[in-house]
């Protein structure tokens, strides 16, 4: 079992590098785009100007506040952030108002520059799944020289992909992504007999 073990994982290996270098040698969808319109805290911005000065742009789609899939993908990725924008400009997009995103970010740390689509003309038109609009994913834009703006690759974001290296360590010990569901916050109900002042009324709260 070890050896078959190990020969998927070089198999893996292997289909990942292949996976990269023909999303290279392809060049992408090279499929222009409009330079669209979000809100943020600070008034309107447009699609371009997201851009930063970068010719590259990773716009990660987030299903929003109610959704703790999406919440997981963006803690990691948000480890990732100064690494990824040394290079890229990152943006993290949603149909929460800028209001609650902030809200959001200040709660799980995040770092992301944030804005809102509003569920409107984006979403439907630059899903990552074609016939689903609010679907979980990273867009890769480029912005030419010229100024027009190009969708260069998208990814489905879901359980047990690439983007979201803790499946793959749960696989370790023999979890599957469909024996785990993430959670907002981890905090657990203590015992009654733990605490000193009794126990009464202890209140889990929606994080439970």
């Amino acid at each position: 079992m070890s050896t078959e073990i190990q020969q998927l994982e070089e198999q893996i290996y292997e289909l990942t590098k292949k996976l990269t270098e023909l999303r290279k040698q392809s060049g992408g969808e090279s499929r222009e785009v409009s330079n669209y319109t979000f809100d943020t805290l600070t008034g309107s911005v447009d699609l371009a100007s997201l851009f930063c000065g970068k010719n590259l742009l990773f716009a990660i789609h987030n299903m929003g506040q109610a959704c703790r899939y999406c919440t997981l993908w963006a803690d990691g990725l948000n480890a990732f952030l100064p690494h990824l924008e040394d290079r890229f400009a990152v943006v993290l997009l949603s149909k929460d108002t800028p209001e609650v995103q902030q809200r959001i970010a200040h709660s799980r740390q995040w770092r992301f520059r944030m804005a809102s689509h509003g569920g409107g003309s984006y979403l439907k038109e630059q899903t990552v799944l074609p016939g689903e609009d609010n679907m979980p994913g990273i867009v890769c834009y480029e912005r030419r020289e010229d100024g027009r703006i190009f969708r260069r690759s998208s990814a489905i974001f879901g359980p047990g992909d690439l983007y979201c290296s803790i499946w793959h360590v749960l696989s370790l010990a023999g979890i599957s992504d469909g024996e785990w569901t993430p959670q907002y916050s981890y905090w657990k109900r203590p015992s009654a007999e733990a605490m000193e002042d009794g126990g009464e009324n202890l209140d889990g709260g929606c994080c439970e």
